[in-house]
């Protein structure tokens, strides 16, 4: 009987077969570590045509000499429910684009979020319809939690000073915020026709105590707006504040002295009903008259362009913010008073490395300052969240992503499974167990036909 080599031996090989032996016999002569150049051409052709969505993080730098006719990057100018607006910059289309856009479903797997702010890659664009699928991410710079907003490079925190008037602890919680972002920003009084000097005069001298210089503006005077012109010129802003403070207001304001409210028919950005989201003034109203606060008429984040270079970003107002990147250590830094104190004290620092300025002993931040009772509220407020946060999630979590090195070495991300415990039981084990209960079933009625037959 002839032996399983000679069986193979004496059997043809296919034309790919031959070539891939005659390859490697070609090749065996060859250094070890020295590949083909042929494969190396092959390798470097297939990666420049692989989709940008395959690999796990972006260049900054625009390539639009590798995406395909159906791809294009753009900006994420506004999002609502599952759909996004993104201003493309594609060569094989006019300038300001805008496609309605969904998200990959991979990105949600992965737990991958599409922000307003975002330089994307969009991908299955249909030009005709203006649609689009958001493919990838660009790497952000900067990201704010409260709005969520990627890519700022300036924040305006807008307060008025009637209207709803002014809180200071309020007040507090907006500036803990901002500072916990390290993005510089704007502290801005709106509404300062609607009282006295001797009030502008005290809550200015106030807030320097605090450490800031605020700027006063009035949007039904145009006063103050065009110091922040100057500010907010070539740069991506975000305006966050309370209801009612008129942040829709201020936009209009500097967009309409810019002359930008006045090109709806002649740009391109249109949608199909033929009005411009983009172009026209946001909807402003007035403060509520039972509660004394600002009512919700911006519902949703979108940016909207400045003729001067930049953009605004109209936030909805909330009156609370999270502070979810503040921990009880970070928390002084975020007070310029705290700040101060420990600057002036130097050499002389706190007995304690890990002091919090809560009255440790040898600590050198007294309790002499306005907002001390602020710090100590928020200092609470926050330890008790990290300690729920302790008993929930535990002290190590496992990321939900992880990657895997595809062809060619090009990282893929997919989501990590869950534990065993959380996991779906497998068909296998179903079956098996359904199978295990039909035989006790029957084990069970032998028992009782033995049972039947003994006392007969």
């Amino acid at each position: 009987m002839p032996s399983f080599s000679l069986l193979l031996h004496h059997r043809p090989l296919p034309l790919l077969s031959r070539h891939f032996s005659t390859t490697i016999l070609s090749s065996s002569s060859r250094k070890p570590n020295s590949p083909s150049k042929n494969l190396l051409k092959a390798k470097d052709s297939v990666k420049n045509t692989l989709p940008s969505s395959l690999s796990s993080t972006f260049s900054s730098a625009n390539r639009p000499d590798h995406l395909l006719p159906t791809q294009a990057t753009g900006l994420v100018a506004a999002a609502q429910a599952n759909f996004m607006r993104v201003l493309v910059d594609s060569p094989r289309s006019a300038a300001g684009t805008e496609l309605l856009c969904v998200v990959r479903a991979l990105l949600k797997k992965i737990k991958k979020r599409v922000l307003v702010g975002d330089r994307v890659l969009v991908g299955s664009v249909d030009w005709a319809d203006r649609r689009g699928m958001i493919e990838d991410v660009f790497p952000r710079e900067t990201e704010v939690l409260d709005p969520p907003v990627a890519n700022v490079d300036h924040l305006v925190v807008l307060f008025a000073m009637d209207q709803p008037r002014v809180e200071a602890f309020a007040l507090t919680r907006f500036l803990v915020e901002a500072e916990s972002t390290g993005i510089p920003f704007t502290l801005a009084l709106n509404k300062s026709e609607l009282v006295d000097g001797e009030t502008i005069s005290s809550w200015d001298e106030r807030l320097r105590s605090w450490g800031y210089k605020p700027l006063f503006c009035s949007v039904g005077q145009k006063h103050g707006l065009a110091c922040l012109e100057d500010i907010l010129k070539g740069q991506t802003t975000v305006i966050v504040g309370p209801s009612g403070v008129g942040k829709s207001s201020l936009i209009n304001s500097l967009r309409s002295s810019q002359g930008i409210l006045q090109v709806e028919e002649t740009n391109d950005l249109l949608d199909h009903n033929g009005g411009s989201k983009w172009l026209g003034e946001q909807r402003v109203d007035t403060v509520s008259k039972r509660s004394g606060r600002g009512k919700h008429t911006t519902r949703h984040v979108s940016l909207l362009p400045l003729s001067g270079g930049g953009f605004l970003c109209d936030t909805p107002g909330f009156n609370q913010p999270s502070l979810m990147k503040v921990t009880k250590r970070s928390l002084a830094d975020t007070f310029p008073e705290i700040r101060q104190k420990i600057a002036a004290s130097w050499p002389i620092r706190c007995s304690f490395n890990d002091c919090l300025h809560l009255g440790e002993p040898g600590c050198v931040v007294k309790a002499d300052w306005e907002r001390y009772p602020f710090y100590f509220q928020l200092h609470d407020e926050i330890k008790i969240r990290e300690e729920f946060q302790l008993r929930t999630l535990g002290t190590k979590r496992e990321s939900d992503v992880r990657y895997k090195v595809g062809d060619m070495g090009v990282k893929q991300a997919e989501p990590r499974l869950e534990l065993k415990k959380h996991r779906r039981v497998s068909r296998k084990r179903l079956n098996q167990s359904i199978a295990d209960e039909y035989d006790e079933d029957d084990l069970e009625e032998d028992t009782w036909l033995d049972l039947e037959e003994t006392s007969r």
